[in-house]
């Protein structure tokens, strides 16, 4: 193959390469609409447990990852997902992101800090109703 050739068969493979990049490679989390992220159903009935940790959730934990847990495109991520079922993030990781924040390690939305005024009791309450929204959609 001349030199000319493979200049112009590598003219379009390299602009593939770069369109690829562009809209795949550099996605980045933290840029988005605050749109959920996930679609979460709603258990019909939660355990008196879980009914405490939704309202603890709701008044600590849902300006940033959403209504049901869902997460929101550019804020924070979905609880509702694989990535937080107990075999790969036990209840004892959410009580310490919880108190000591978290460092950004499976999303790109950034740190996570610590949250202010919820003691281990709360916070167990607050996993109790994640995990049941989590098995009403098949994760657990």
């Amino acid at each position: 193959m001349s030199l000319r050739r493979s200049a112009i068969l590598a003219v379009p493979v390299a602009a593939m390469a770069i369109a690829v990049y562009v809209f795949f490679g550099d996605r980045d989390d933290s840029a988005g609409d605050g749109a959920p992220i996930a679609l979460v159903r709603a258990p019909e009935t939660l355990s008196a447990r879980a009914r405490l940790g939704q309202k603890k959730y709701d008044a600590n934990c849902a300006a940033c990852h959403g209504q049901n847990a869902a997460g929101q495109d550019g804020i924070a991520p979905p609880l509702v997902h694989v990535i937080y079922e107990p075999g790969h993030h036990g209840d004892e990781s959410f009580q310490r992101a919880v108190a000591f924040g978290v460092p950004a390690h499976h999303w790109r939305f950034g740190d996570m800090p610590p949250v202010e005024g919820l003691t281990r009791s709360d916070v167990a309450s607050i996993v109790a109703y994640i995990r049941e929204l989590q098995r009403t959609n098949g994760i657990l």
